[in-house]
């Protein structure tokens, strides 16, 4: 959407670090003083091997987990001494999130399930949202099948559901982990060109992890994780 200017920003991660088993003989420093920006529009993959700590990055990206030290800001708003109900809330309206497996409930039919949002956040989905929701649908490829179940659908399918109940919420910031890891080569190439038509229309950062250097390849900033430290961040242009 043309309102937002392309420069804002949407995230920024100073000396971000996290540990785990604090204060114990265990103790870990899994993400060692991290500094990243992202801008709106912006179309970034996250890169790295396992156990670099690009899951445990996630997570703290996605306010599903709090730093030890340093400061995240979500659209300017510091979060780290943010209360639970706080998080949860600039969570819900601000972050969309796709994962390897789409989640998806079974008993609901995909409009319901990318209602489902909505519906955490404000009980029952007003008119304009069921429509929002439709039009989403339609938009993934999926017009006419609101009212499947998730086993009437291919994975494909499902992973588009997946992507439309991310976006209901117009959120700022779109995180994708490994969004094409279960899907064949032409399914995994359809999502991916949704990633990239909402980024491109809605305005939304695009961080994606994933380890098929395909996917990465055509993002057009690449951010390799190495030993909880980021080894390099190409931004193209």
């Amino acid at each position: 959407m043309s309102e937002h200017d392309a420069s804002e920003e949407i995230l920024r991660l100073q000396g971000l670090r996290k540990s785990y088993n604090v204060g114990k003989p265990t103790e870990v420093e899994v993400l060692h003083g991290l500094d990243l920006r992202l801008q709106r529009r912006d179309f970034a993959a996250l890169v790295g091997a396992s156990g670099s700590g690009k899951s445990t990055l996630l997570n703290v990206i996605g306010l599903l987990d709090r730093p030890t030290a340093g400061e995240l800001l979500l659209l300017g708003a510091p979060t780290r001494s943010m209360d639970d109900a706080g998080r949860t809330a600039l969570r819900g309206s601000a972050i969309g999130f796709v994962f390897q497996f789409h989640h998806l409930i079974q008993a609901f039919t995909a409009l319901e399930n990318v209602l489902m949002p909505l519906m955490v956040a404000t009980g029952k989905p007003a008119p304009e949202q069921i429509e929002r929701a439709r039009s989403l649908l339609a938009q993934v490829g999926l017009e006419g099948l609101d009212q499947r179940r998730p086993d009437q659908l291919s994975g494909g399918q499902q992973q588009r559901v997946a992507v439309a109940r991310a976006l209901i919420s117009r959120p700022a910031l779109l995180l994708a982990d490994e969004p094409t890891g279960n899907l064949d080569t032409k399914s995994a190439a359809e999502v991916f060109e949704l990633f990239r038509k909402f980024n491109r229309e809605f305005g939304c950062a695009v961080l994606l992890v994933t380890h098929d250097p395909r996917l990465s390849e055509q993002c057009d900033r690449t951010i390799e994780l190495v030993d909880g430290n980021i080894e390099s961040d190409d931004a193209l242009g």
